[in-house]
């Protein structure tokens, strides 16, 4: 089996990193493209995959992630639909282009899975939205979400919620990374030196996760119990509440949704 990734930016190389580390595929079974002789050449160094600079020739692979900007899906499906075959398997990481869109581009039946992971991917911690066309096969479907368990969790849903996907999941850490930021300020106006504020903001953000994971726990309880009569966490999440804490959050996502609807 062959897998190629047209677009070797940082999702794409967080992709194949975490299937070579954990030995889903061997580098030799991979191969990449990019737009620049630099950025193979840095891909190829770093992974020990093929790299061209040819689409085309990319395209021929069993497995064909297109990995490109949203905005390059056109030229770059328009590109190479007339080297692929009908048994290739398509996978999508772009948002705002639906399962429907690809189809008509390609302009022929094709087996295509629409997929949105996160950057998390990066460290081994992202999760995968998945979502196959009529044409995958079970096992295919599998075969492509072993893949992306290689670096995190791999979740099929229904195409209808994949706009709130990209909000929960897909453009969340940037806010996670805003509020980290923020905490970390905050301690180094209260004396803290920044990097040590850093590694406390961070870490207490990966620990709350892991509770919410592992605990089952709702979020709203685990919130309680931090909270102690009179205490210092209850003022701080009154203030949260006072300035639209949760309001904020929800609106953002939605504007984020809404921002994938319309693309």
């Amino acid at each position: 089996m062959k897998l190629a990734f047209i677009g070797a930016g940082n999702m794409a190389q967080a992709m194949m990193g975490g299937i070579i580390r954990n030995g889903l595929m061997a580098p030799g079974e991979m191969i990449a493209t990019a737009a620049t002789q630099k950025t193979i050449d840095k891909v190829s160094e770093e992974y020990g995959v093929a790299v061209t600079l040819d689409n085309c020739e990319a395209a021929k692979a069993d497995i064909v992630v297109l990995a490109v900007k949203p905005i390059y899906y056109e030229q770059v499906i328009h590109e190479i639909r007339d080297v692929m075959e009908e048994r290739q398997l398509i996978v999508t990481i772009a948002a705002g282009k639906s399962v429907e869109w690809v189809e008509n581009t390609f302009g022929g039946t094709r087996k295509i899975i629409r997929t949105m992971p996160n950057t998390p991917a990066l460290v081994g911690e992202g999760i995968t939205a998945v979502c196959p066309n009529a044409n995958i096969t079970d096992e295919e479907l599998q075969q492509v979400c072993e893949l992306l368990e290689g670096f995190g969790k791999a979740e099929v849903i229904s195409e209808r919620i994949m706009d709130a996907v990209i909000a929960v999941s897909g453009s969340s850490p940037a806010y996670v990374f805003m509020f980290i930021e923020a905490m970390a300020d905050a301690a180094v106006a209260e004396g803290m030196p920044r990097a040590q504020a850093y590694q406390f903001a961070a870490q207490s953000v990966l620990g709350s996760a892991r509770m919410v994971l592992e605990t089952g726990k709702h979020p709203g309880e685990l919130k309680d119990m931090v909270c102690s009569p009179a205490g210092t966490t209850i003022e701080a999440v009154k203030v949260l509440e006072e300035k639209g804490f949760r309001g904020s959050v929800m609106e953002c996502m939605h504007a984020c949704a809404e921002k994938s609807r319309n693309m």
